[in-house]
Order: C-alpha cells, then sequence, then structure tokens
C-alpha cells in the first residue's frame, strides 16, 4: 500500500535518517527530556544533513522535495520517543519557515530562510494568545504604524521554540476593527528590545521549549511586514491545514510505535504458563487498534498527496488530526495497560508517550474547534478560501 506513495528512494531517505537518529539523536534525548532543554549543537546538525531544507527552495539551500519526505521526516522523529524533541524540530521546520517562504519578501528569505535551513538561526511562529487559545480572530496584540516602523504590543503563549528562538513569525492585529480582516504577519527578531519570552513547565513534551512571549512596544521596521497587511488571517489558515496534517502523521506514527512496542513486549511476558500475546481478549485489542490506525495512515496519506498537488485540503487535515489524535491516545492508553504495571514506569517507553500525546488533540486547534469548523463546512455549507497574495 505505501509504494503508492513512497519509491526506492523514499525509503533510502527513511534509511539514513533513521541512522542518523539513532546516532547523533537517541543518546542524548533522555538528558534533554530531564534538562528541558535541546543543545544548540544538534540543529546545525540537522541543517547539515538537509533535513530542514526537503521540502524549500533549492535557491536558498533547500532540496524541493515533495511532500512524502517531509511524511518520514516526521514518522521517524515519532520513533525515538521524544514528543518535545520532535516538536521542536519541525515547529521550526514547518510552522515558522513555512511563513518564512510563503510570505517573506526576498531579504527575509535570503536573511532568515536560508539560514534556518542550515541550522544557524532558530525559528519560532507566534499565533496563540493567553485570552485567545484556538479563537486565533480574537486575538489581542496589536501593530500600530508609526512612521517608518510598526510599534508591537501585546503577548503569545504556547510558544514552541519560544526561547530556543533567534527569530518570531508573529500574527498581530494592524486594524482591529476589522476582526480577521484586521490581522498581518510580522518577523521580528528576539534581541530586539521589549521582547520577552517565560518558559512554561508542561505535563508532556518535556524537551522541548514552550514559552509565554510578551511584547513591549517592540518597534518593527515596516518591511518586517509579511506578506500583505490585513492578510494574515487567511495565510495562518492556509498553513494550518498543513499544521493538521502533521499533527495527524504524528499521531498515526506514535500509535504504531506503540503497537509494535506493545506487541514486543507481549510476546516475551509469560502470565499463567504462556506469553500474554496468546490471550484473545489482549490480541483483540491490539489488533483492533492496529486497524484504527492504518485507516488513519492511509488517510492521511492521501489528504498529503492531495496537498503536495497544491489542493486546498482544509476539511481533509482538519478530519486527519481530529480523528487520529484520537486514535492515537487510545492506542497508547491500551499499550501501556498491556505492560501492566510496568507500563506506568519511566525507564519503559509507554509512560513519555502517553504524556507527549495527549498533546495532539490540543495543539494547533482543540477538537472541540476542529469539529466545529468541520460544522460549519458539512453542515453550514461553509466553503473556506485560500489566500490569495
Amino acid at each position: 500500500m505505501n509504494s503508492l506513495y513512497f519509491t526506492e528512494e523514499h525509503e533510502m531517505f527513511r534509511s539514513s535518517l533513521r541512522d542518523f537518529l539513532k546516532k547523533e539523536v537517541v543518546p542524548h534525548v533522555d538528558k534533554w527530556e530531564k534538562t528541558g532543554t535541546i543543545e544548540r549543537f544538534i540543529w546545525k546538525k540537522f541543517g547539515e544533513m538537509g533535513f530542514f531544507g526537503i521540502n524549500y527552495p533549492e535557491a536558498y539551500g533547500g532540496m524541493n522535495l515533495d511532500l512524502f519526505y517531509t511524511v518520514i521526516f516526521l514518522e521517524e522523529l515519532q520513533k525515538i520517543n521524544s514528543g518535545g524533541f520532535a516538536a521542536a524540530m519541525w515547529a521550526h521546520a514547518y510552522l515558522a519557515m513555512t511563513h518564512l517562504n510563503a510570505e517573506g519578501d526576498e531579504r527575509i528569505k535570503q536573511d532568515y530562510l536560508a539560514p534556518s535551513i542550515l541550522g544557524d538561526k532558530i525559528g519560532a511562529l507566534c499565533v496563540t494568545e493567553p485570552f485567545g487559545g484556538s479563537d486565533v480572530a480574537g486575538m489581542r496584540t496589536t501593530a500600530v504604524k508609526k512612521g517608518d516602523k510598526y510599534v508591537l504590543n501585546g503577548s503569545k503563549t504556547f510558544i514552541t521554540n519560544g526561547v530556543y528562538a533567534d527569530y518570531y513569525v508573529v500574527a498581530a492585529k494592524t486594524s482591529p476593527d476589522l476582526g480577521n480582516k484586521g490581522i498581518s504577519m510580522f518577523l521580528v527578531d528576539t534581541k530586539t528590545t521589549g521582547v520577552s519570552a517565560t518558559k512554561l513547565d508542561k505535563l508532556g513534551w518535556r524537551a522541548s521549549d514552550t514559552a509565554e512571549i510578551a511584547f513591549d512596544n517592540v518597534e518593527i521596521p515596516l518591511e518586517n511586514l509579511m506578506g500583505e497587511e490585513g492578510k494574515g488571517f487567511p495565510y495562518i489558515m492556509q498553513h494550518f491545514a498543513f499544521e493538521r496534517l502533521i499533527m495527524a502523521v504524528n499521531a498515526h506514527s506514535r500509535a504504531e510505535f506503540a503497537i509494535e512496542y506493545a506487541i514486543d513486549y507481549m510476546s516475551q511476558r509469560e502470565a499463567f504458563g504462556r506469553t500474554i500475546n496468546k490471550f484473545q481478549a489482549l490480541r483483540h485489542t491490539i489488533v483492533e487498534h492496529a486497524t484504527d490506525v492504518e485507516h488513519c495512515k492511509v488517510f492521511n496519506y492521501a489528504a498529503v498527496a492531495r496537498l503536495d498537488k497544491k489542493e486546498y485540503v482544509v476539511k481533509e487535515a482538519t478530519m486527519a488530526k481530529l480523528k487520529s489524535t484520537k486514535v492515537a491516545d487510545e492506542t497508547i492508553y491500551s499499550c501501556l495497560q498491556m505492560l501492566g504495571g510496568y507500563g506506568y514506569m519511566e525507564e519503559y517507553p509507554l509512560a513519555r508517550m502517553s504524556r507527549d500525546s495527549r498533546l495532539g488533540p490540543i495543539g494547533g486547534g482543540t477538537s472541540e474547534i476542529l469539529k466545529e469548523i468541520l460544522s460549519k463546512m458539512i453542515i453550514d455549507n461553509k466553503d473556506y478560501k485560500p489566500a490569495v497574495k
């Protein structure tokens, strides 16, 4: 079935990436999980290997490959069992950098996108706010034009790479009276006066750096406006489809990993004179989850294939994230149960995975918000449109 989407070249890339992660990342993961800090050297190594430039233009150091190389990148990151490390990498490569590539002008691409591909600069996307959550249109951060600059005031929260980052891609209201039609996107260097970041303490994703960002009269050059003024909301919505597919792929991959681990454990663990993989109740539970995960995987791949052809897949991406994150949580819960008391121990992978997975139905739009978006599309016949530059 995978041959529909993955060529021999794709599988060679998967093998190379898997070897790289095993050698360069896995030995450090437990330390990063404990310290909550991913050391800077690994970003540079990812850049040197070209992993941050997979689907970006060759003109800026990228490889301009199809999205199934990105799928492989995401899937293999989930298999090292650090949702926080994976999030730091893909939030840089596919949240912040996606906006640089899509809305940034040539100067921004040369000064920020190219170094991001090399791993010399780390980016973060700043949309969510303390009072807004998934309500993007309700954001309060403002950027007021004054002469040859904008003055930025407000705050953002739950920002992945918020402390690590060298730059932020920030959504702010340039015309608050226009609601979602008054939002614009800006590039903000983190060293700019008035910018501060506070690290947050989380249930899971312990290796990643999640922060609350404050902007206190931050002066931004006019040239740091990305795209057109007032077009921020459609830009965000357009890229949300990609983010939701990323989280859907992450979900099916970590669920697969959990099933593989549980099956291996069950083949060795004995109870009442036989291995527990012989007990019908456990066998049937595993195959039900495996069936759900495979369904998600097939749907996710089909949506990625359409996005790779530049189709607008907001509905499909929203469905993919909604279903896959729910299936992943249910699957990992059951797989932890298969390990009994050992599943609750930190030295076994399911404990960390269950914490990390819980963010799936929250990040990138909560499941409740996704259901409302889908309700508007399916029941109210609302037709979301892509942004036109």
